[in-house]
């Protein structure tokens, strides 16, 4: 057989490809200069529809001439049309839901992906609360850990200095949605499950090797329904929920520190303004195993946080917890976060003042004045 018909043949054949390449791209470049999300995303939803084998080139315009019997150099693989996906993932359909970082929708729709157009799917990775890296320094530092329990009272004092570094690490996904209020417009309810670590580092103290002076894990399972939705120059109530946190050092005695406790919370919104509140109840435990006595009279039960978005650049928010008991303590926490700029990916600087009990586990009982700068990669 002539050389001649098969390479006609496959021009032909590539030729067709390019054009189904380019009816792709018109395909997803069209869907992303559509102004509405809910618009761009059924224009997505079609056009993955279409990549799925309706668009495909006729397998008779891919077809190749039969191979000489015992010429292997003419047996030549069919052409695999671009977006279809072979071998054992042949089956699946992976999709990029954006809505829950389209800023058409208000902050806490966002956040807990309250509205439809919203939302991003569920087992994602987000954000919870900042992932922080910051130089810290304090008016006290607690060299020697103390608990009403006498099982946890450290013996002797250690030499830690008072400048530090603080690591946050904090993330969440959605786990199920829907589960009683049903898929509509107005929103669904839904469940998420959280984990955040703080650490505090002492990388400035080399005659203690620079060790990590405390670590708090605190993983939660909350639970979410969508209450107002959205209205422009009013406040609305736009979620409540419950939720189970428990929050631990992970160390053993004399250092061990740890509670559980259910709580309440609800969200406000009013544009740029944002107010929440939590109210909590400690879980129970016996005296024995009790690190730390009475740490809701010192952290609080209670607490309420407020932020401004200021302008594009600029948040600022402002935390207090309360005891609700007498005497009254808990603590006051003031913080600043500046972008760094449009194509900074969410990066932001971070300046927060904090003054109060319980920045640590292992500083319940203990009042500190910490100031912290550092950077915070808060939306991502």
């Amino acid at each position: 057989m002539s050389v001649r018909p098969i390479f006609s043949r496959l021009l032909a054949a590539s030729a067709l490809l390019s054009l189904a390449a380019a009816a792709q791209d018109a395909g997803w470049q069209a869907c992303s200069s559509m102004g509405q999300a809910a618009d761009r995303l059924a224009c997505f939803d079609r056009w993955a529809e279409d990549q799925r084998g309706e668009r495909a080139p006729p397998a008779s315009a891919l077809s190749l001439p039969a191979p000489i019997a015992g010429d292997a150099s003419a047996v030549l693989p069919a052409p695999v049309p671009p977006g279809v996906v072979t071998g054992p993932w042949r089956n699946l359909r992976m999709t990029t839901l954006d809505g829950c970082h389209d800023t058409n929708y208000s902050s806490l729709s966002r956040y807990w992906e309250l509205e439809p157009g919203a939302d991003c799917g569920l087992f994602s990775i987000r954000g919870y609360r900042p992932l922080t890296l910051a130089l810290v320094t304090a008016n006290a530092m607690n060299r020697q850990p103390s608990s009403g329990n006498p099982l946890n009272n450290a013996p002797l004092p250690a030499d830690y200095r008072h400048t530090e570094t603080r690591l946050q690490l904090s993330v969440r996904t959605k786990v199920a949605q829907g589960l009683i209020r049903p898929l509509s417009p107005q929103g669904s309810d839904s469940l998420w499950v959280g984990y955040t670590q703080q650490s505090y580092w002492q990388l400035f103290n080399p005659q203690l090797s620079r060790p990590f002076r405390s670590t708090d894990h605190e993983p939660e399972v909350i639970y979410v329904v969508p209450l107002q939705g959205p209205k422009e120059g009013a406040w609305r109530l736009r979620h409540g929920g419950v939720g189970l946190v428990h929050q631990s050092n992970g160390q053993s005695l004399p250092y061990s520190r740890s509670w559980n406790r259910v709580y309440a919370m609800a969200g406000a919104e009013r544009g740029p303004f944002q107010l929440l509140a939590r109210a909590w109840h400690r879980l129970p435990e016996d005296a024995v195993d009790d690190d730390n006595p009475g740490i809701s009279n010192y952290i609080g039960r209670a607490e309420v946080r407020g932020s401004w978005q200021a302008n594009p650049d600029n948040v600022f928010v402002a935390t207090a917890r309360h005891s609700l008991r007498s005497p009254g303590r808990g603590s006051v926490r003031l913080e600043w976060l500046r972008a760094l700029g449009p194509d900074s990916g969410g990066l932001q600087l971070h300046t927060q003042l904090f003054t109060g009990f319980g920045d640590s586990l292992l500083d319940y009982n203990r009042k500190r004045t910490v100031l912290s700068v550092g950077f915070s990669l808060v939306e991502w």
